[in-house]
């Protein structure tokens, strides 16, 4: 795109490297780089990419003091997912053709790159490090839950019956064919990730996994039929950095197109905890509505509720199958992280009845 070389891995980000790469970027004015220092953040988050907070010193002048660089995971099975799903481009092509059109707080891109077609890709990012995070395992607050809603409203109202416009259009639906692709390997992911969690799941969960290893593609297509949007499609509080008044919204690796009760459901049947779900949902799917009242979107809460519903039977459960199947989640906080979703996401669809929504 620039000229600039991607690098391999993180050995080959260097002072160098890093200032050519925020000049190629257009985005920021800053001094000459004189060295930097590199540190792992987020260990145990993801399983998709790397990320390294970059302190920098300056020769003369001035720029931000850090930034984050976003690398691939360097476990093959993983960086493959990423190719395969396009979740590598999809992040690059969010940052530098999405981003300034979706009203959310997202980190500033300075640069990002991608060899389309392969792993090789690298985002240099604003630092979002002053602000705080919550560990998925132990769920959000109420209020906290509030506040990812407010700004998931604000995403779905902005990119609202929008969907085809060259700016997204490119990116997969929930009916794209790669889903038709993972539906035939919902049977033999559903096998593979029974001995590792389904322990966690109910009698009821693992009943549910059996109807929907037989029946994924014609449940997605029957979803999909419900109003489009812009979707985040890994909307999870892992994934969400809190501000005093505002939440920013990090990692677009999945950004997709369809219906917008796919990120709410996948929100909240895996980011609370499953008793903090049943004693809050209802009120926070009326605040969820309420908020993408006030961003010009009518969508009557019997319609949504219906969606709402479907949503929990295909979208978190298959994140969970799908990672607890085929990823190596690297760590043990990567294995309770997997758990914690079967188990929740799992109850939220047996709670609410969605596979009755289905023919």
């Amino acid at each position: 795109m620039t000229g600039v070389e991607i690098p391999s891995d993180v050995t080959e980000v260097s002072a160098a490297w890093l200032e050519a790469a925020m000049k190629a970027g257009g985005k920021i004015q800053t001094g000459p780089v004189r060295s930097i220092e590199l540190v792992q953040i987020g260990e145990g988050i993801g399983v998709m990419g790397e990320i390294y907070r970059a302190k920098i010193d300056y020769s003369s002048g001035t720029g931000p003091a850090s930034v984050v660089v976003k690398l691939p995971s360097r476990a093959e099975a993983n960086r493959e997912q990423g190719i395969s799903l396009g979740m590598y481009e999809a992040e690059v092509n969010f940052y530098n053709r999405c981003a300034d059109r979706t009203v959310a707080f997202v980190p500033k891109a300075y640069y990002a790159d991608i060899e389309s077609g392969t792993a090789r890709f690298i985002i240099v990012m604003e630092d979002m490090g002053g602000l705080s995070m919550v560990s998925q395992i132990e769920g959000m607050s109420e209020a906290q839950a509030l506040a990812a809603i407010d700004s998931l409203a604000a995403v779905h109202a902005s990119w609202w019956g929008k969907a085809d416009d060259p700016a997204i259009a490119w990116a997969p639906s929930t009916v794209h064919e790669r889903i038709q692709v993972f539906a035939q390997m919902w049977p033999a992911l559903w096998q593979m990730f029974q001995p590792n969690f389904g322990d966690m799941l109910s009698t009821e969960g693992l009943a549910l996994g059996e109807w929907i290893s037989t029946n994924y593609w014609q449940a997605c297509q029957t979803f999909s039929q419900a109003p489009w949007t812009m979707l985040h499609l890994d909307y999870r509080v892992d994934n969400l950095m809190f501000d005093r008044d505002r939440v920013a919204v990090v990692d677009w690796q999945s950004l997709g197109r369809g219906p917008a009760a796919y990120d709410l459901a996948y929100l909240l049947g895996g980011s609370v905890t499953v008793e903090v779900r049943r004693k809050n949902e209802e009120r926070w799917v009326t605040h969820y509505l309420e908020e993408l009242h006030k961003g010009g979107v009518d969508y009557p809460a019997e319609s949504f509720m219906r969606d709402y519903r479907r949503a929990h039977v295909i979208g978190g459960t298959s994140t969970a199958v799908l990672t607890g199947a085929t990823f190596d989640l690297g760590n043990e906080r990567g294995k309770q992280l997997i758990a914690s979703m079967a188990e929740r996401h799992f109850a939220a669809a047996v709670d609410l009845t969605g596979r009755d929504l289905f023919d």
